[in-house]
């Protein structure tokens, strides 16, 4: 094998929130990508909508800086378990990470999903310990929990050994000790040319690029993206392009993209080692291998973990259908799905017997509810249906999906927490508390994680942080209580009347306001008892011709309670259904009428309930 000496490609992993897209901004004005009186945006690599506005990073992405002749091709990977098909495939484009630790949160679930992925990929670790410049950082005690991290994760000698470096990605600097003067990010550069494997190619084998992404372009159709593993290829060339099926067919590459700072550059050839995008091969998939025409070898296709969360997408059929929505058949939502996949490896997507429902399943909440969100910013309007965990059978017994849970409360909520907890079947391995709050560490099945993250903050009084990620299939554990209040539907169709939310205040939490509209069957309300309730929310106080001896009061209603869409596909029921539009979602239930609902209690129970 030999070394390709001038070139490293690197992956940043990071937990959520831990400084990673920050670092990622300095890198770039550091090493000259963007000109010293340039305004640039913060968080410049979330490059979309939800993005910036979640404050995560989503899609994985590609940029490179040259550092003393050596160009550094760096992936900005998600932080996030439920986009974990991003990091799957876009850790074997690299040699190294770069592995972000929050100095005074230390290694977090995410950090452990993440590690444990590019271990098993053999890929070099160096630590880079963020945050250090908090009142709170405690560097010497994260160090520790990082090298037990290792361990825990059966890491190799090589891999143990591991350099460190201290960083304060706000501030834009760096160093390899503690103690050290630093205002510049050149000791992690220094780190990463010294530490980091150059890519290596084998001389005796022609051309193999595995493509690890995609993007699209109006101008020149479909781009793949991955790194030439061997030889060299040339713009206008012939390839083999070798599907994941087995299919195998020749095609010509139109032209060859070099990632130069944020932008791509188009080059006459492309040797082993580096991370290019090409295009003209139109329907080209992630996974897919191009080989040379003479001896086309596929490289290993990239294994991606199973979807562990189900869920019903379906055309939306309320009495509200059709009124904001660009697409609204199954055909337009088929058809978006489908397309999806392309780019989404974790997601999977399957007909139902129903022609105008669709069988999503996904990573978690989050990995769905972005992608209704993308959806419905484009112009789409469906329904969905509560989110199911994906069973499996182990050993002739069912199985269900585990999650490793970490929360963070104050002291004073460890209570209510161990309670939520145990009555969703949580397993609780660790507990330890710092600077008056509770870390606890809980295994817990994935059934449970539905709706306690609002039962939580509201527990605690809005003060606790969450975090989980996937940990194994076990056997399944058991009945977990439902949401323990009912819903208040509306019983008519027509627009919110003040007089007569003034007067359902008692029955519990009203979601809609004067003015909204409502049809029969739309949730409208949490109601303060187990049961479901129907009201009219469209009554008006009648008109007389009688003056009032005194005038009458002026109502004054509590806010309603507003939910996001995760807030929401984590509320509700087996019997209800979001109505998703551009514009607004709602909370139905799925058979509108009170008279068929009761019909179908007494069905399911034998009795009136």
């Amino acid at each position: 094998m030999v070394e390709i000496n001038n070139i490293r490609n690197i992956a940043i992993i990071a937990h959520v929130d831990h400084g990673k897209t920050t670092l990622v901004d300095q890198m770039l004005k550091q090493t000259g990508v963007f000109r010293a009186n340039q305004q640039v945006a913060e968080r410049v690599m979330d490059s979309n909508d939800q993005e910036k506005e979640r404050g995560i990073t989503i899609v994985a992405k590609n940029f490179s800086v040259q550092y003393k002749n050596i160009k550094l091709n760096i992936i900005d990977t998600p932080g996030h378990t439920d986009f974990g098909g991003e990091v799957e495939r876009t850790l074997k484009m690299a040699e190294g990470v770069l592995l972000l630790v929050d100095a005074y949160e230390g290694p977090m679930p995410q950090t452990r999903y993440v590690l444990q992925k590019a271990l098993g990929y053999h890929l070099k670790p160096i630590v880079v310990i963020n945050k250090i410049d908090r009142p709170e950082a405690r560097p010497n005690d994260v160090l520790n929990e990082v090298f037990d991290l290792f361990v825990d994760l059966n890491a190799d000698d090589e891999q143990l050994d591991f350099p460190v470096v201290y960083a304060s990605a706000r501030d834009g600097y760096a160093k390899r000790e503690v103690d050290e003067e630093s205002k510049v990010l050149t000791p992690l550069l220094d780190a990463i040319v010294e530490h980091i494997p150059p890519p290596t190619t084998n001389p005796d084998e022609r051309f193999q690029m595995l493509i690890q992404a995609q993007d699209y372009n109006d101008y020149v159709g479909r781009i793949g993206i991955g790194k030439i593993v061997n030889g060299c290829v040339r713009a206008g060339s012939n390839v083999a392009w070798l599907k994941r099926n087995g299919e195998k067919c020749n095609e010509r590459i139109s032209e060859i993209y070099s990632f130069a700072g944020l932008e791509r550059k188009s080059i006459k050839e492309a040797i082993a080692g580096d991370i290019v995008a090409i295009t003209g091969i139109e329907n080209i998939e992630i996974g897919d291998t191009l080989a040379d025409v003479s001896n086309p070898k596929p490289l290993p296709v990239i294994n991606i973990d199973e979807p562990t969360l189900s869920m019903l997408f379906s055309v939306n059929d309320s009495p509200f259908a059709g009124q904001d929505g660009k697409y609204v058949t199954s055909r337009n939502l088929r058809e978006r799905l489908y397309r999806e996949l392309r780019s989404n490896v974790s997601l999977k997507v399957h007909d139902d017997k129903s022609r105008d429902s669709f069988h999503v399943s996904g990573r978690g909440l989050l990995h769905l509810s972005v992608l209704i969100e993308s959806m419905r910013r484009e112009g789409y309007e469906l329904q969905v249906a509560k989110p199911k965990v994906i069973y499996k059978e182990i050993n002739g017994k069912k199985a269900e999906p585990i999650e490793f849970l970490v929360i963070d409360v104050p002291k004073e909520f460890d209570g209510q927490v161990i309670s939520l907890l145990g009555a969703r079947k949580g397993e609780m391995l660790n507990m330890r508390e710092s600077n008056g709050r509770i870390h606890f560490e809980f295994k817990l099945p994935s059934r449970g994680l539905v709706g306690l993250r609002l039962r939580l903050l509201s527990s605690t009084q809005g003060t606790a942080i969450m975090y989980h990620n996937f940990h194994e299939y076990e056997y399944f554990k058991g009945a977990i209580p439902h949401r323990p209040v009912g819903v208040i539907a509306s019983m008519s169709n027509g627009d919110v009347m003040a007089y007569a939310l003034d007067g359902l205040r008692d029955r519990g939490v009203m979601f809609v306001k004067p003015g909204d509209k409502v049809y029969e069957g739309m949730v409208v309300g949490e109601h303060c008892d187990q049961k479901d309730i129907a009201v009219n929310v469209c009554r008006a106080k009648k008109a007389t011709n009688m003056r009032s001896a005194t005038a009458d009061k002026s109502i004054k209603l509590s806010p309603p309670r507003e939910l996001t869409l995760e807030m929401a596909l984590e509320y509700i029921e087996d019997d209800e259904l979001i109505e998703i539009t551009p514009k607004t979602f709602r909370i139905r239930k799925k058979l509108l009428k009170e008279t068929d609902r009761k019909r179908n209690r007494i069905a399911a129970h034998g009795v009136s309930k």
